[in-house]
């Protein structure tokens, strides 16, 4: 029950209205100036890949500190390296999403 919920809550959250939009932003990278329109669109949707790889570290990192063995010798660093890296990773790609959306209009 508390999967389909999760699953209609996230098709909406996805789901273009007729109001302006939705919650999750479409993958349509801006193309960049000085580039061909083949290498500027691979790049611009290998930083959405790696905002999703991001968001995955994280999720896995609390999947990991969820499970973890919390007694006192259980290794509990690596759950955070987990989800430092998955947030590196969203912070560098959308950091250069903004950038190269500055230059591009």
């Amino acid at each position: 029950m508390a999967l389909e919920r999760l699953a209609a809550e996230l098709y909406l959250a996805a789901k273009d209205d007729d109001k302006g939009g939705s919650l999750i932003p479409g993958a349509k990278p801006t193309p960049i100036p000085g580039m061909s329109g083949t290498v500027s669109e691979v790049f611009g949707y290998a930083l959405w890949v790696l905002i999703l790889a991001g968001v995955g570290g994280v999720g896995f990192g609390v999947y990991k500190l969820a499970v973890s063995d919390k007694s006192r010798n259980g290794g509990g660093s690596e759950p955070f390296k987990w989800m430092g890296g998955g947030v590196a990773a969203i912070l560098l790609s959308s950091s250069l999403i903004a950038i190269l959306n500055g230059i591009a209009t």
